[in-house]
């Protein structure tokens, strides 16, 4: 997302809020927009004003079915989906990135990382009908009672996890976990990596998202004699993303630190700005290069911009870059390494497994008198050398991929967990085993990946920033 610009339309005034290759501004009407009255929050009308939104902003407006008729739909969700169907069905462009979210629950979410729930990442073992923990956020409740990653939930309220999965897939334990709201409290039955097991009461509370975590998200790490700076990014979306990165790649400037493992392989996207901050930390070689180009739809093209690298003080000249990615990995993170691409040649790598695959960004369209955000895809990404449309993943595009597996059972940041393993034999020149690049399913398929990740389908503002967040 890129936070800032203002553009002025026909129907409102607004600040765009950019989610990167993924995210996006805010184009806030303060609560007009499409002739629709401000004070009136009807289903009818916020579909009216949902639909005046994409008639005139919507990335590919030949693909908007706006022969749907609203009636036939009791959610506002449900009528986006609708509208967008056409774009998911050719090429999956879209694929439910254009959806409805609580200003309230974002500008909290972007200003503080503040939002409610266990403070988890859940990762799905469908074959096996099991749930894991992938990862647990410091400050929150699922870490104070002794979850963290590689930690297994068997039962929840005494219904067994595998029992759940076969009668309803994810949507049914993420019924069972309940909404995000602080004071819900859930019995956990829980097996740890060492195989002990405890029923525990959890309650979810406020917390805040730490970008860069204290425990792990940013190491120097001894590669054969070889400094590698590590960073493990959970999210663009929380602003103060930013000043962490400067920091922790301020120290990697300060040990002469140039290769860089940038550990994205949860990270769901967020603000082009942070994207474009990362950038330019990473390009102290780069500066006035191009980074991005965002394109707009023919009739917006007055908003297509080009970011070029600019100066940070802590930056450095990242020689070779080790891009660690899952299928959840997208948006501002497939941006970042995009823009590398034309520069590092073969010196950049995505290592693990291929991305989901979003070369498309959205803008924030606000009707503030209905707390809705409707987050759009309104523009797409592409490089210096024009590269972009990376649909299938980022594995159809970049120079080199290694394979690797996501090791629950191993703390991120160590050197021995499987996918920096692998990162660290690419970085210092060792073989690997090339990512296949077999093609990704149809729209609906993709879709359900997503959810089977841990996002429910009723998702709070931060559950759609962050993939397989509780």
């Amino acid at each position: 997302m890129s936070m800032g610009r203002t553009i002025l339309s026909a129907a409102l005034a607004f600040s765009l809020a950019a989610c990167g290759g993924g995210g996006g501004n805010t184009i806030g009407g303060g609560g007009t927009g499409g002739g629709v009255g401000a004070a009136d929050c009807s289903l009818g009308a916020r579909q009216d004003w949902v639909l005046a939104q994409l008639n005139e902003w919507y990335l590919f407006p030949n693909l908007l079915d706006t022969s749907v008729n609203k009636a036939n739909h009791s959610t506002l969700q449900s009528y986006i989906d609708a509208l967008t169907a056409p774009s998911d069905q050719l090429f999956g462009a879209d694929r439910t990135f254009t959806y409805i979210t609580s200003i309230k629950e974002e500008d909290a979410l972007i200003n503080s990382g503040s939002n409610a729930g266990f403070g988890v990442r859940l990762s799905y073992d469908v074959a096996a009908g099991r749930v894991f923990v992938a990862e647990a956020f410091e400050g929150a409740p699922a870490l104070a009672g002794g979850i963290d990653r590689g930690t297994e939930i068997i039962a929840i309220n005494g219904q067994t996890v595998s029992a759940l999965m076969a009668s309803g897939g994810a949507a049914a334990v993420s019924n069972a976990l309940g909404p995000s709201d602080p004071g819900v409290t859930r019995s956990l039955t829980i097996r740890q990596p060492s195989g002990a097991e405890t029923t525990i009461s959890v309650t979810k509370a406020n917390y805040s998202l730490d970008p860069v975590s204290d425990r792990y998200g940013a190491k120097i790490i001894d590669n054969g004699g070889t400094k590698v700076g590590y960073i493990n990014l959970r999210t663009f979306i929380v602003d103060d993303a930013k000043a962490q990165l400067r920091t922790a790649i301020g120290q990697f400037k300060a040990q002469g630190v140039t290769q860089v493992i940038l550990d994205f392989r949860y990270n769901g996207g967020g603000l082009v700005t942070v994207a474009e901050t990362l950038g330019d930390l990473l390009g102290a070689n780069r500066v006035g290069q191009l980074f991005s180009k965002t394109l707009y739809r023919d009739s917006k093209a007055s908003q297509n911009r080009t970011y070029n690298f600019a100066a940070e003080a802590q930056a450095i000249g990242a020689t070779k870059i080790a891009v660690i990615g899952t299928e959840g990995t997208a948006s501002a993170s497939e941006l970042v390494a995009n823009a590398f691409i034309p520069y590092l040649n073969g010196n950049i790598a995505l290592v693990g497994s291929d991305t989901y695959g979003k070369p498309v960004g959205q803008n924030g369209f606000d009707r503030s008198a209905c707390d809705d955000r409707l987050r759009a895809v309104t523009f797409r990404t592409v490089n210096a050398a024009n590269g972009g449309d990376y649909y299938s993943g980022l594995a159809s595009v970049m120079p080199v991929t290694c394979a690797a597996g996501d090791d629950l059972l191993t703390p991120l940041g160590d050197p021995t967990e499987a996918s920096i393993s692998v990162a660290l034999d690419y970085l210092a020149g060792r073989s690997c085993t090339a990512i296949s690049q077999a093609t990704k399913g149809t729209a609906a398929q993709e879709g359900a990946k997503r959810r089977l990740m841990g996002t429910p389908p009723k998702a709070s503002a931060a559950q759609y920033q962050v993939p397989g967040l509780y």
